[in-house]
């Protein structure tokens, strides 16, 4: 059976014992379905639960008092929707899924009660947690000091990294849900010229997004353009992978 994308996450960064991946599997029992484009948290919304996306894409974000959009980060299987909000007891953000999404929700006490019991992992949580706020300062210094095109090669290798570690992306490339005005109000660009940078990317022969798919065409050419280092995203934890059999026993 396959595993859970939060179980493989998380066991990206440390071993999980079985006891530990039982626990996180009871996060697991309230499942439910949002559809594309309505929101499922809205900000300023009070003692809202958090989620924990199995499939589907959603993205955070902040409307300004004029109108405009900004997107604060894209959320992939494996991450936690509104994390933040447990702890503060408001949402500082809308979430609004980008295609239909299968949800757990995960009540305050549940968490609580899981990560106490657990030590381990709650550290793993908190790894996901830290790691959360080490993109955000990424995508803080790209829209402060990037060129578009490093720009926008820096956003879409960072997706590839972010899904490779739940097994849907490679150095191969990825599918990509997202329209070119999603990614535009995500790194500070007009969609006109998302498309424009897009297209240089393609005519250099190192990327292409066509069709929902992410190609990259010269991985290497585009980590050293973008001046991409992972390391920020911290793939790799201080202990092995728990092993796929113990895994598939929870999943």
């Amino acid at each position: 059976m396959e595993t859970r994308p939060l179980a493989r996450k998380l066991g990206a960064f440390m071993a999980l014992s079985e006891a530990e991946l039982c626990v996180l599997e009871r996060l697991h029992k309230r499942r439910r379905t949002f559809f594309a484009g309505r929101d499922l948290v809205h900000q300023g919304q009070a003692d809202q639960a958090a989620y924990i996306l199995v499939s589907g894409w959603a993205y955070s974000y902040k409307i300004l008092h004029d109108g405009q959009r900004q997107i604060v980060d894209f959320q992939i299987p494996g991450d936690f929707l509104g994390l933040r909000s447990v702890v503060l007891h408001v949402s500082d953000h809308s979430i609004e899924p980008v295609t239909d999404i299968e949800v757990t929700e995960v009540h305050a006490s549940d968490l609580f009660k899981a990560l106490s019991e657990t030590p381990r992992l709650a550290t793993a949580v908190f790894w996901t947690a830290s790691r959360d706020e080490a993109m955000v300062v990424e995508h803080l210094v790209g829209i402060g000091r990037r060129g578009a095109a490093e720009r926008m090669a820096h956003f879409l290798l960072e997706l590839g990294a972010r899904l490779s570690l739940v097994g849907m992306g490679s150095k191969a490339g990825y599918a990509c849900p997202l329209t070119q005005y999603l990614i535009a109000d995500a790194i500070g660009l007009s969609a006109v010229h998302v498309n424009r940078v897009l297209r240089q990317l393609r005519e250099q022969g190192m990327v292409t997004f066509r069709d929902g798919h992410v190609t990259f065409d010269d991985y290497d050419s585009l980590v050293e353009f973008a001046d991409f280092e992972e390391s920020y995203l911290d793939q790799v934890g201080p202990t092995a992978q728990v092993s796929a059999p113990v895994l598939a026993r929870v999943a």
